[in-house]
């Protein structure tokens, strides 16, 4: 099994407090973090900063529980989206955008989740937990997405933070298991406190409650986690993907053809 990963942990302004973060993870077992920068343009149009190495943050990273290696630090960019125009950003060639390792989308309706799921080249699409979802899940996006090799992600601290929050968010993570069947579903944190973060097997139980079955809700946080770096990675280098199609041989092509219609043509 790939190693655990938290793929949502606040870049607060704060050093110290994300310090205590990732020591944190690291003592509960984690192998890699991504710290996330969220833009909501909502708020107003802005612009996307280079990321910032973490090594330049933090010289010294934590050593994770049970290992001899070092923390793996990852960079994370997240829009919040609430008009189609504010995906045009993702569209275009942005060079800070490229440098980010992982790149997620809050889409906040159902045209934008739409347009997440099939054209957006992004890594993790965010799914709501903290309200009830103003649209329903349909199987053609979700199918698309997963055919894109784009996970699907869920957070737990609000379910631990608040009773009516947990059940907004066990509705939507349920909602989601519906149609997607437990495939592609990344559960991260979003903590911003060290007593928010939860060790993996506690999170894999909690993917229980969500829907998902013990190998599913294992995965999400380990190996689909390492699929969604690995996809970043796939995007940062690839300009484009190219789709081929099997053609059926010609005699493939007679087999197929009903034995009535070849006796017509035969005549």
């Amino acid at each position: 099994m790939a190693g655990f990963a938290d793929l949502n942990v606040p870049q607060g302004a704060d050093r110290k407090a994300v310090q205590s973060l990732l020591e944190a993870a690291a003592h509960l077992g984690y192998s890699a973090v991504a710290l996330n920068h969220i833009i909501d343009f909502k708020e107003k149009k802005q612009e996307i900063a280079k990321p910032v190495s973490p090594s330049e943050l933090f010289p010294s990273l934590p050593i994770v529980q049970g290992t001899s290696k070092r923390l793996k630090v990852l960079t994370r960019l997240t829009l919040v989206v609430s008009d189609p125009s504010h995906c045009n950003l993702l569209r275009s060639t942005s060079t800070n955008i490229r440098l980010y390792d992982i790149i997620a989308v809050f889409p906040k309706t159902e045209k934008l989740f739409h347009i997440a799921c099939t054209t957006l080249d992004v890594d993790l699409v965010c799914i709501n937990v903290t309200e009830k979802l103003p649209f329903y899940f349909r199987r053609p996006p979700v199918n698309m997405a997963i055919d894109r090799g784009i996970y699907f992600e869920l957070l737990y601290t609000p379910a631990i933070k608040d009773s009516t929050m947990r059940r907004y968010t066990i509705s939507n993570a349920i909602s989601l298991m519906q149609i997607c069947k437990g495939k592609n579903i990344v559960i991260s944190s979003a903590a911003e406190r060290p007593l928010e973060l939860r060790g993996p097997y506690d999170v894999a139980n909690l993917g229980l409650l969500f829907g998902l079955s013990e190998g599913e809700a294992k995965a999400a946080v380990s190996t689909n986690c390492r699929a969604t770096i690995l996809h970043g990675e796939t995007r940062k280098s690839a300009c484009g993907v190219v789709y081929t199609v099997k053609k059926l041989h010609k005699v493939e092509e007679e087999e197929t053809v009903p034995a009535c219609k070849k006796a017509k043509t035969q005549a």
